[in-house]
């Protein structure tokens, strides 16, 4: 991730058209979720010691023990999501901000949330740099949701939680959509959630996936 807008050549143009093919081969269907995802540059979010790597199919270490997800599972989460031009989302975990950018790219408000600051300062400077100036990112506990701009049409969370937070499900409107991995274990159920009614929910399974620890509380300022 650089501190200036990066380049965007004909060569990554072809990389990047190469990798929506490999993914809609694994069998995601949402054109909106491929268009949004051939539109933003994977590789702007990769130091640039490592843009080789930017355009395969795996995620990546970015630093503060986080990664920027597989392409792929990016693109699965996104699809469950059910974007609606204009739906608010709540992003848990920021991360590199890559997949902000992809549900700004589908017309989402987003509001995301990053626990780690070295990131959450690097991250929401460096989105703005690429133009992105309508993502709203703030730095804290992403358990605790964000209060003060729900309810939420859609939620996100972009790292393995142990169980699921009440709070979140709280801030969730009336017929919204959670999408949330949950497990203790090296892998984890990428999980959905729609509410329902006030009190009630309708939970599904959608298989295995493998992210990092979703952790409580902020991180040391260091």
């Amino acid at each position: 991730m650089t501190n200036t807008r990066p380049i965007d050549s004909y060569r990554h143009n072809g990389l990047r058209k190469l990798l929506i093919r490999s993914i809609r081969e694994k069998g995601i269907l949402d054109e909106n979720v491929l268009t949004a995802m051939e539109k933003v540059p994977r590789h702007f979010f990769f130091d640039s010691s490592f843009l080789e790597y930017a355009y395969e199919d795996k995620p990546f270490p970015i630093g503060a023990g986080q990664t920027i997800s597989q392409p792929y599972t990016v693109a699965y989460q996104t699809e469950l999501l059910r974007i609606e031009k204009g739906d608010r989302v709540l992003e848990i975990g920021t991360g590199s901000g890559y997949q902000a950018c992809i549900l700004a790219e589908m017309g989402a408000r987003v509001f995301t949330i990053e626990r780690q600051k070295t990131l959450f300062d690097k991250t929401s400077k460096f989105l703005i740099t690429l133009g992105y100036n309508t993502i709203k990112t703030f730095y804290g506990d992403g358990y605790k949701g964000l209060k003060a701009f729900a309810p939420y049409d859609k939620m996100i969370v972009t790292a393995a939680a142990p169980y699921i937070p009440d709070i979140l499900l709280d801030q969730l409107r009336v017929g919204g959509i959670l999408v949330i991995p949950v497990g203790e274990s090296d892998t984890q159920i990428m999980t959905t959630i729609i509410k329902t009614s006030v009190i009630s929910f309708d939970k599904k399974e959608h298989g295995a996936f493998r992210f990092v620890p979703m952790l409580c509380d902020r991180a040391k300022e260091k």
